[in-house]
């Protein structure tokens, strides 16, 4: 006979195998979109452009392109290697969940349904449309839903303990330094894991503040490299960012983080959230344990919307994802804490969340997907391009992408980047920056005047010029108009949100042929 531990573990086994093929499926069926692409290039320049340039235009860290690059230097920098690196990040989440909703149910009271509770906790999150989905991207996320995922479990640790010291300790203020370094939203992180340490765990006497003050004083001293970045990098974010915050639909919109799209999977899981807080509600650790998973699942989210409303937009949903892990322990808790005629129901609403969620990230590949088609901008551009044509990236970042799709299809295209390769830190006077990146400026009629008619410009038998988002680095169709001024014919049309190419061919029938200009 197999034990029930074994039981456990057999069934976690299979559940996480499940859960590392949701992950890997189709990997490199997509292109890399425009912020993958941004990750790509950045990891492909080199250590000194890593520390002395990106901090000159990104807002966030290099520090998650750093990992990425000794990543890509051992498994290649191809799409499959970029794209691994996600998904091992998201499969360890896997287990660790598991691991931080066993311990919270030990310490909530609940030893004698911890192995259920694990199992149904990393089932949730093994089909979440979100951690799903991010962690298939070449960005910081699927490091940040590991991270969280770490932390949590710190956390759940300390609150069996009921003390601030020790490994655990350690691990939180790991967790806490990596998520700083991480992303530009990681201090939200870092509060809500504060504050819900100070749930778990208020010190009680000199010797706790001392470990509390002292280990903090040490993350916040590694984070201070960051910080300087971040205050640097954050005026001009706010000044030029093209987000705009919109408060139609929020709270679904906001939900999807914990749910999944779909009121009737909003219905499930607040229903066994409410459940899981039910069940621990008479352990005096159990109802702190809930108070921490409710600061870590909320608190970020919260701050990010006051954020939005009154300083300057962010993207809610992407940077908010890891606030999925510690709802997932709720799940789990709420799923498997209970015995009796109610265990059914909240079984069946645990079966309907799993089926719909995992039907939902399927259904999403196939009728969404991808969300930027680089590979058929490529494709169409080389079925049509001849010896000796250009293509010309305005804004410069459109090259980013299409450079990695032209690579991965094997294509012979050439790319020139307006008005210079990513960053362009010191544009032409007149120039201005659209976003709020420092490295993608858009030009002043004259300038791309001087482009249009330039020695490399009158070479090429046609121009594919290429624009990501025209109506906001190019509006009016400035740059279009003056190739079209220097002798040149619109010969073709592709768009597909927000990739926009034109094909522009040297006149041969009058006096303004090649080379013509005003």
């Amino acid at each position: 006979m197999i034990s029930l531990r074994n039981r456990w573990l057999l069934l976690g086994a299979l559940v996480l195998l499940f859960g590392i093929g949701a992950r890997a499926w189709g990997l490199t069926d997509e292109p890399m979109w425009l912020d993958e692409a941004y990750s790509a290039y950045a990891a492909s320049k080199g250590w000194h452009f890593l520390w002395s340039v990106v901090p000159a235009y990104e807002t966030h860290p290099p520090f998650y392109y750093s990992l990425l690059r000794a990543w890509t230097l051992i498994v290649g920098d191809g799409l499959l290697g970029h794209r691994l690196f996600g998904v091992v990040a998201g499969s360890i989440a896997l287990p660790v969940v598991a691991l931080a909703a066993r311990d919270a149910a030990r310490a909530s009271g609940l030893t004698d349904r911890a192995g259920l509770i694990a199992v149904a906790a990393m089932a949730a999150a093994s089909v979440s449309p979100v951690l799903v989905e991010m962690a298939r991207e070449v960005r910081p996320y699927p490091l940040m839903i590991m991270a969280y995922a770490l932390g949590t479990w710190a956390l759940m640790r300390i609150a069996g303990r009921g003390r601030i010291e020790g490994a655990p300790y350690a691990a939180y203020l790991a967790c806490s330094a990596l998520m700083l370094w991480l992303h530009n939203m990681g201090p939200l992180y870092a509060a809500a894991m504060g504050l819900a340490l100070l749930v778990v765990a208020w010190p009680r006497n000199a010797r706790d503040w001392g470990w509390l003050v002292g280990g903090h004083a040490i993350v916040l001293l590694v984070w201070s490299p960051a910080l300087i970045i971040l205050l640097d990098q954050a005026p001009m974010w706010i000044k030029a960012t093209w987000l705009k915050f919109s408060g139609h639909n929020l709270w679904r919109r906001v939900t999807l983080i914990w749910t999944g799209n779909g009121d009737g999977l909003r219905a499930a899981v607040a229903l066994l959230v409410l459940a899981a807080l039910w069940r621990v509600r008479r352990e005096p650790t159990g109802r702190r344990i809930a108070g921490a998973l409710l600061i870590l699942a909320i608190v970020p989210v919260a701050v990010s919307l006051i954020l939005s409303a009154t300083v300057a937009p962010v993207f809610i949903i992407r940077t908010m994802t890891a606030l999925a892990v510690p709802a997932m322990l709720l799940i789990g808790i709420g799923a498997g804490g209970y015995a009796g005629k109610v265990k059914w129901l909240l079984w069946a609403a645990a079966i309907y969340l799993l089926v719909d969620q995992g039907t939902a990230d399927v259904d999403a590949r196939i009728a969404n997907r991808p969300q930027e088609d680089w590979y058929a901008a490529a494709r169409w551009v080389g079925a049509r391009a001849k010896p000796g044509d250009l293509v010309y990236a305005y804004p410069n970042e459109s090259a980013l992408p299409f450079d990695r799709a032209v690579r991965d299809l094997g294509l012979p295209l050439k790319t020139r980047p307006i008005p210079g390769e990513v960053p362009v830190l010191n544009p032409p006077k007149g120039s201005w920056y659209v976003s709020g990146s420092r490295g993608v400026p858009s030009l002043d009629q004259a300038h791309l005047r001087g482009i249009a008619t330039d020695g490399v410009s009158r070479a090429a038998p046609t121009i594919w010029l290429m624009r990501g988002g025209p109506w906001a680095y190019d509006k009016g169709d400035v740059f279009l108009h003056e190739l079209e001024a220097a002798g040149r014919l619109n010969t073709g049309h592709y768009y597909r949100f927000p990739i926009d190419i034109v094909g522009l061919t040297v006149r041969r029938d009058g006096p303004e042929g090649a080379g013509a200009g005003r």
